[in-house]
């Protein structure tokens, strides 16, 4: 047996096969020794059947049924089944680097709580969609999520079961990763950046995936700031800024290097600017919707 710490590697999963495939075999691939380590895939009751994910996993883990929906029940349940003493976090459309739990576990020794650098894929770099160079510029920023708004996303996160047991599960029904991250920064934790504990999450393709997206982010969202003080004030001043910050976004789009060419350019800046219209109206749309409490 080689030394050093055992790892609980936990994969949330509902009816995507094939990025659980290759998300295994990236898994399979890591540097960090394979008898130092378990994968534990939480299947949310996927219609294909669990002898289906099964087939898919294989000898590399084990599967368990969480019927609960939502990621977090699905990520609580793989927990609950597993017995590293670090937790390493990551989605199953989600692809990692040789060196991702090498970087994560090391990153552990300076940090109580720690998230890593995700890479945006797309299907042919020569020819994004609008959407694609959108998110290639804007989405996974876990670099800006850690260091300046204090929460890092479960697609890419590592700490110490002790952490994970002192803070409790993850909610469920408002923006999970960043309410635990939260939770376990204000208890104390020191929440770390680490690059080199890379992943590679695709990007959406299309319209209705990113206005699906946001529709649910924003839901999320809402539900987070519920119950504050004047918290329906508050999410409308907040909103009502969004047109004005796709100006002050532009620089960054016209500066990325992920992007290539002034077609891909454009095509990125047409979603930014939709996009936060899009949000402003369907945040109005929240507060409509949604009564206040009591």
């Amino acid at each position: 047996m080689s030394a050093g710490p055992f790892v609980s590697v936990v994969v949330p999963h509902y009816q995507d096969l094939a990025g659980l495939k290759i998300c295994m075999a990236s898994l399979a691939a890591q540097t960090f020794p394979r008898d130092r380590f378990e994968i534990v895939v939480a299947d949310n009751n996927s219609p294909v059947g669990l002898e289906a994910v099964k087939a898919v996993v294989g000898d590399l883990g084990k599967v368990v049924l969480v019927t609960e929906k939502g990621a977090g029940p699905a990520r609580n349940g793989a927990v609950a089944a597993s017995r590293g003493e670090i937790l390493a976090f990551i989605d199953s459309d989600c692809v990692a680097e040789p060196q991702w739990l090498d970087e994560g576990v090391k990153g552990l020794e300076r940090f109580d709580l720690v998230g890593g650098r995700v890479r945006v894929l797309v299907g042919d770099p020569a020819a994004m969609t609008p959407a694609e160079a959108f998110e290639r510029v804007f989405a996974f920023d876990f670099k800006t999520y850690i260091e300046k708004k204090g929460f890092t996303g479960a697609g890419n996160m590592f700490c110490r079961r002790t952490l994970f047991e002192r803070v409790g599960p993850f909610g469920v029904g408002l923006s999970e990763d960043v309410d635990w991250s939260r939770r376990a920064v204000a208890g104390g934790a020191r929440l770390g950046y680490v690059p080199d504990a890379a992943i590679g999450h695709p990007a959406r393709v299309t319209w209705e995936q990113l206005s699906t997206k946001w529709r649910r982010l924003n839901a999320e969202t809402f539900g987070l700031m519920a119950g504050a003080p004047h918290h329906r004030l508050r999410w409308l001043a907040r909103n009502a800024l969004m047109p004005l910050s796709a100006v002050a976004h532009t620089p960054k789009v016209l500066r990325s290097p992920e992007l290539d060419t002034v077609g891909q350019r454009a095509a990125a800046l047409g979603v930014l600017y939709r996009l936060r219209f899009w949000r402003l109206i369907d945040a109005v749309r929240l507060l409509a919707t949604t009564r206040s409490p009591g």
